[in-house]
């Protein structure tokens, strides 16, 4: 555990293999296409063979990402990436669908019946009933155009109090005790917001255009399912989303309710205004976990050295490797992230962090993530580790959670250690109706026709069923744009309500750990280690917990973070 991740020898890619064109790397499709599959045993090493190969691509087109959002001014590094958009990744497209045909008529892809490859092959059978062609340039053109969402955002900034600063930053104003400062702030970032909501609108309508192209390209009514097709969701249907959007209101929206009443009469104020959600209601200042980039990563090692160990080095390694970036800057991409590198097996973790409480949160969530990637990193195939978001989700949510026996790290004042707590229960429950709100706002985006207007008006009536005490008059515009802040709706489609399946579960693994700590961190520890070579619902029941999406359910795990909430002291 003390030797830093390292690339194993390439066996079949040139060690020296640089990607400038797409004849680079063609003859090694070429090769892999050519072969003749004589063999169980020689189809497994072709498996292997293109599995290298998939992991060297993957890592590649990562870092041209990574780079690209650290500095969206560097126009060196958008070209970068958009060429390996453009040039490589619809030829890649073109021949692993080639590939995928080969295995999948081979004489001997049958005989491949470990239980490893079961949810391998029904991936793969899944792509090709999809795949068309013509999507191919489509999907790249698209992939291209979705860029333009973070571009736009990294630009966005506002001058508070003579700083000029981002988004990220002025949004932390909304903890100051000071409501008049809330409002003004809250006030000039959403001015900021609208003036590029015409552009913003634009860049939707021409996502969404494109994205139903490719739907019926492929044979499919909407783009909806189509999508859900592409993601894998083998073990849900849209029934079990609108059953789970029905349990969030019906089981989440009336604690949260609760909570929202108490913070009013708390602030002695006549109505809750949007400024008002993020202040501490005790008129305490907002906390300080951490000072720096440095000292963020630091508390973080030693966090989760308290929970495990092996967490500890996780984090410790990727810094060394310089696999961390995580301060706001202005011209950063918006958002966080943690990128698997398949090849090397150690990600990166990417931040706006600004000094917040939030920012230990999203900072744990994606280490999460990232002891994910190191504990399924040894897998023997590239394709067992690309993860289902609602797998990869439950190891970063479960994170923010577990990782709060060590949060006196960050807070080492034992009333601010109980503030945060009840933050992030508050936040853990707060995530629910919001992200119901999306994946609702996406099913009708996607299966009605509309315009802009209609496209308000609906987002405003979804996030008022979800939110009902929040005072919105006066803030109508605000409100039918709250929509064009979730990166998620641009860049990558339909990716959210895992958050919500996971938040559930993670509740379900910290229930667990808070009974029997042992116990829940070897069955966390062993569910990720299995990367997707399992369905969902057996990947959650190795974690000691559920897939279940029941009123019911929903409803005892809300309880236990009522009381757990109601507990601190």
């Amino acid at each position: 555990m003390n030797k830093l991740p390292s690339k194993k020898p390439r066996v079949f890619v040139s060690e020296t293999l640089e990607i400038t064109s797409w004849e680079n790397i063609k003859i090694y499709f070429e090769d892999l296409l050519n072969r003749d599959l004589k063999s169980v045993s020689v189809l497994k090493s072709w498996l292997i063979d293109r599995s290298e190969l998939d992991a060297v691509l993957e890592e590649d087109m990562a870092w041209r990402y990574i780079k690209m959002c650290i500095d969206t001014k560097n126009k060196e590094l958008s070209e970068s990436f958009n060429f390996f958009i453009r040039e490589i990744s619809p030829n890649i497209s073109l021949y692993n669908n080639k590939l995928d045909k080969k295995l999948h008529s081979s004489l001997y892809f049958k005989d491949l019946k470990e239980d490893k490859y079961k949810i391998y092959k029904r991936s793969l059978e899944s792509s090709l009933s999809i795949f068309r062609e013509k999507n191919v340039s489509l999907k790249s053109k698209m992939t291209e155009k979705e860029q333009e969402y973070g571009a736009i955002c990294g630009q966005m900034t506002v001058e508070i109090d003579g700083e000029k600063m981002t988004m990220q930053k002025a949004g932390e104003i909304m903890k100051d005790n000071d409501r008049s400062k809330r409002e003004s702030a809250y006030l000039k970032i959403w001015n900021r917001r609208i003036k590029d909501k015409d552009k913003l609108d634009s860049l939707f309508n021409d996502l969404i255009s494109m994205r139903q192209e490719i739907s019926h390209n492929a044979g499919f009514s909407n783009f909806r399912d189509y999508k859900f097709k592409d993601l894998g969701r083998f073990d849900y249907d849209v029934d079990d989303c609108f059953q789970f959007h029905k349990s969030i209101k019906e089981c989440v929206v009336p604690v949260i309710s609760q909570w929202e009443l108490e913070r009013k009469k708390s602030l002695k104020i006549d109505s809750l205004k949007p400024w008002d959600l993020s202040v501490d209601t005790s008129g305490k200042k907002p906390l300080k976990p951490f000072k720096n980039e440095k000292d963020l990563i630091s508390k973080t090692v030693k966090c989760l050295n308290k929970i495990d160990p092996y967490f500890g080095w996780c984090i410790d390694s990727m810094d060394k490797m310089g696999h961390l970036d995580l301060s706001s800057r202005i011209g950063k991409a918006p958002g966080g992230f943690n990128y698997p590198l398949y090849e090397i097996g150690a990600p990166f973790i990417y931040m706006n962090s600004v000094g917040s409480s939030n920012d230990v949160t999203v900072m744990l969530h994606e280490g999460g993530h990232a002891i994910h990637s190191f504990l399924s990193r040894d897998l023997e195939l590239t394709q067992f580790k690309g993860l289902t978001s609602e797998i990869a989700e439950l190891a970063s949510m479960s994170m923010e959670l577990i990782s709060m026996d060590g949060w006196d790290v960050f807070y080492t004042n034992k009333e601010d250690l109980n503030r945060a707590k009840r933050q992030q229960l508050r936040r853990s429950l707060n995530t629910l109706p919001w992200v119901a709100t999306v994946d609702a706002f996406q099913h009708w985006i996607y299966t009605n026709e509309h315009d802009n207007v209609d496209r308000c008006r609906k987002w405003s009536s979804l996030q008022s069923n979800f939110s009902p005490n929040v005072d919105w008059s006066g803030l109508e515009d605000i409100l039918n744009y709250q929509w064009q802040k979730q990166l998620h709706l641009y860049e990558v489609p339909f990716y959210y309500i895992e958050y919500a399946m996971a938040q559930l579960g993670a509740i379900a693994v910290w229930k667990n750990y808070k009974t029997n700590k042992d116990l829940a961190l070897e069955q966390y520890k062993k569910a990720l280690s299995l990367g997707y070579t399992k369905s969902i619902g057996e990947i959650y029941t190795e974690a000691g917990i559920e897939f279940n999406f029941t009123s019911d359910y929903i409803k005892d795990l809300c309880d236990f973070v009522v009381s757990e909430y109601n507990n601190i002291k």
